[in-house]
């Protein structure tokens, strides 16, 4: 069967790359090609696959008839001008989203710049507030801008379909990974091979891991940087992170029909 450029890319998420990779799917899901990104954040370089240049296509490895070629960059979903370069690339592409409660993901960002051990690392509430006496919330801080999904997902609806769009949930893939891959297969038009025999649950990283990894007999995790111990931060300014955040959820849960329980 001769190489041809993939009728079907899916753009994703890295957590969910692995997984997919299973022996299992290895002959339907198996080709990729990683372009590393900035860090997650709406400013900064564009990833490599989205520099305005001749060809970009061509930066995706060339795929045979029963594969489909997936490429992972996490800022791609923040990032103004992703939309519309990847779908001059190819306006069929499938988008994988993982998305989880944004008042957890700007903690989980917070503890990620704790973790580099900096001595003139600003506190979480001068981060958070612009001003902490109204508790005006500082939306100049990237990691405040991440987690308004809504906002981003205008964007990309401009120039692709609901229907190419999937989105997966942060805590469930940890709660039932299965249920959840399973909803990502049918998207892929997959058979559901990826089950629950697939997982066991780390107790000390506190996430599901993969009994087996596709090409190896070793079992595998997520890496170090996920799973780490998030800082105490005070209930008043979690509830204030999550007042700030209610109605851009209720939006995004109005916009892709899915009610994600982040303000239960």
């Amino acid at each position: 069967m001769t190489s041809r450029s993939c009728d079907c890319d899916v753009i994703t998420g890295p957590a969910l790359i692995p997984t997919l990779e299973t022996e299992a799917a290895a002959c339907t899901a198996h080709r990729r090609q990683d372009f590393k990104g900035p860090s997650e954040g709406p400013s900064g370089n564009l990833p490599p696959a989205l520099v305005d240049t001749p060809g970009q296509g061509e930066l995706m490895p060339r795929t045979l008839d029963d594969q489909i070629t997936m490429e992972k960059t996490p800022s791609y979903f923040v990032t103004k001008e992703a939309p519309i370069r990847i779908s001059a690339m190819s306006m069929d592409a499938k988008l994988i989203v993982v998305v989880r409660d944004p008042v957890t993901r700007v903690i989980s960002d917070y503890t990620q710049t704790l973790s580099k051990k900096r001595p003139d690392t600003p506190t979480f509430e001068s981060l958070t507030f612009k001003n902490r006496t109204t508790g005006l919330i500082d939306i100049s801080w990237s990691a405040i801008q991440i987690g308004i999904y809504a906002k981003h997902l205008e964007n990309w609806l401009q120039y692709f379909p609901m229907s190419q769009i999937l989105f997966v949930s942060g805590e469930r893939l940890i709660t039932d990974p299965a249920g959840e891959l399973g909803r990502v297969q049918d998207f892929l038009g997959l058979k559901r091979i990826i089950t629950d025999k697939h997982f066991y649950f780390n107790k000390t990283k506190g996430f599901p891991c993969l009994k087996k990894a596709e090409g190896s007999s070793k079992p595998h995790c997520l890496g170090k940087t996920k799973g780490r111990t998030h800082p105490n931060i005070h209930p008043e300014v979690v509830q204030r992170l999550r007042r700030f955040y209610r109605p851009f959820n209720m939006k995004f849960y109005q916009m892709t029909g899915q009610h994600f329980g982040w303000d239960s």
